[in-house]
């Protein structure tokens, strides 16, 4: 069946980004308020006193990144014990969860879902290894699937950097502290049973997130985690005079495009160009005397210190990405912990996303219908995945891909996308060293931006021109016909298949 942009042979097709929106609150299920979880310094007990069974499905969080250990750890005993064909439902996957690999394998794992993959297991994923289909979700359709019933989990384990004597956790005490648990909120709430793994407990903790009702067991370990890890690739600004013209010329579209005014929303990555243009936008707010209303997203120190400095109201953070972050989230009011049901689900009316004005995102390819991928290689391989990109793009009123045109001779921009991460028609502009495009649906931005600035715009069609000329036109990769995973949108529709490498 082909979805409507134009993808075969999925079930669930994808038919636009706001086609199946079933607007409702969320009422947790788990009620009993003065219910207090068992506390235990012993591991291999509290997994006799669970329902271990084959086919049985185990959720994790990726707050502590590339520094994990619970994952490891967990899936270690759990390959011990025999148990065969889980399902593992991680937020996300670094190159510290390899331990997968050769549980895909011996079919201990035979179906992964996650918001993003890198690493071994990504490559292991993209080459057939995991006997089932991979569904990569965003970080707004994760919870969606969870507090709808469509993926249940049978045992939660959640990475707590501290718990209290009331067994409720935060991520903001501990050696270990990451920050903020924002991803784990739907496990707690919705698994059928929760183990809490922590290397800190305390009488009382700072501003737990994570009730201890909701807790079955807390389990007291040697480690869960290299807080080190935290930092997640490049989250310094560009140096590279290329990407601060990209940054330059992003920043002054944004302030032509009537949407830089007091009370304005932002969010950005934590990529060198991203951070850039969020330095430029700083220049001109402080010129023009604008303070932003919230920024959002997963916080780094530059947006830390965009609240300490008043250009912004308020911090939402759904993950610390370094640890500037992490500290500043201890002991500021107005940076504030969020679950990824409250940043991107979108059936939840009150979602943070759908407040944004700006939103500065990435992409590896993006095509003529401006559909971006930030999943996979050019090669196929796994390599990352939506996150939050696919439910930013639709919320905000101007997603702007920020990316150079031509990098060691690769184009970003290509006929059509090895992956859709994120469908075109939610995306805005693209800003490149070489000029920018935008959507055609925005002919009014079109015209003032043409009007009010020497901005280069120009069609999709001629940029993709300029960097034909300078990388040619690659040969198109043959595609193998088992499908190994899929890129899932923000409602469960299926957006594209991954095709075995």
């Amino acid at each position: 069946m082909r979805n409507s942009i134009g993808r075969e042979g999925l079930d669930r097709p994808y038919e636009g980004p706001f086609k199946n929106v079933k607007t409702h609150a969320f009422v947790s299920p788990k009620k009993d308020l003065a219910r207090k979880p068992v506390f235990s310094d012993n591991l291999d007990e509290v997994l006799d006193k669970l329902d271990l069974h084959d086919g049985m499905t185990v959720s994790f969080h990726h707050h502590m990144r590339n520094g994990d250990h619970v994952l490891p750890m967990v899936m270690e005993k759990l390959h011990e014990r025999g148990i065969k064909n889980m399902t593992v439902a991680a937020t996300s996957i670094f190159p510290c969860h390899s331990c997968l690999v050769p549980m895909f394998e011996d079919e201990t794992v035979t179906k992964v879902l996650a918001s993003y993959i890198s690493g071994p297991v990504g490559v292991a994923i993209s080459k057939g290894k995991l006997k089932e289909i991979c569904h990569m979700t965003t970080h707004g359709g994760r919870p969606r699937s969870m507090i709808e019933g469509e993926v249940n989990v049978d045992v939660a384990f959640i990475a707590a950097p501290a718990v209290d004597a009331n067994g409720s956790l935060t991520g903001s005490e501990g050696p270990a502290s990451c920050g903020v648990l924002g991803y784990a909120h739907a496990d707690a709430e919705t698994a059928k049973k929760v183990v809490a793994i922590t290397d800190y407990t305390s009488k009382t903790v700072n501003r737990p997130e994570i009730s201890g009702h909701l807790v079955d067991y807390v389990v007291k370990v040697h480690s869960i985690g290299d807080p080190k890890g935290i930092v997640s690739g490049t989250t310094q600004i560009t140096k590279d005079p290329v990407g601060l013209k990209i940054a330059r010329d992003a920043a002054k579209l944004i302030e032509h495009s009537g949407l830089l005014e007091n009370g304005m929303s932002f969010q950005t990555g934590a990529g060198g160009i991203s951070l850039a243009v969020a330095n430029e936008l700083k220049k001109i707010m402080k010129e023009k005397k604008i303070k932003g209303s919230f920024a959002s997203g997963g916080i780094t120190d530059y947006l830390v210190n965009l609240l300490k400095e008043g250009y912004f109201e308020k911090l939402y953070d759904v993950q610390c990405f370094n640890l500037d972050a992490v500290e500043s989230i201890k002991v500021n009011e107005n940076h504030i912990k969020m679950s990824a049901h409250t940043y991107a689900n979108i059936n939840n009316p009150d979602n943070i996303v759908n407040k944004l004005d700006v939103v500065i995102l990435g992409a590896s390819e993006i095509d003529l219908d401006f559909n971006v991928n930030v999943t996979t290689g050019s090669d196929g391989i796994i390599l990352g995945g939506s996150g939050g990109h696919a439910d930013t793009a639709a919320g905000a009123k101007l997603a702007i891909i920020v990316s150079k045109l031509v990098n060691s001779r690769i184009s970003c921009l290509v006929d059509e996308v090895t992956t859709v991460t994120t469908p075109g028609e939610t995306v805005d502009v693209l800003v490149t060293e070489r000029g920018i495009a935008i959507n055609p649906k925005h002919k009014e931005l079109i015209d003032k931006l043409k009007e009010e600035t020497n901005l280069k715009i120009m069609e999709i069609h001629e940029l993709k021109k300029i960097a034909d000329f300078y990388t040619g036109i690659p040969e198109k990769r043959e595609k193998s016909d088992q499908i190994v995973a899929v890129s899932e949108y923000r409602d469960g529709t299926i957006l594209d298949a991954i095709y075995k490498v």
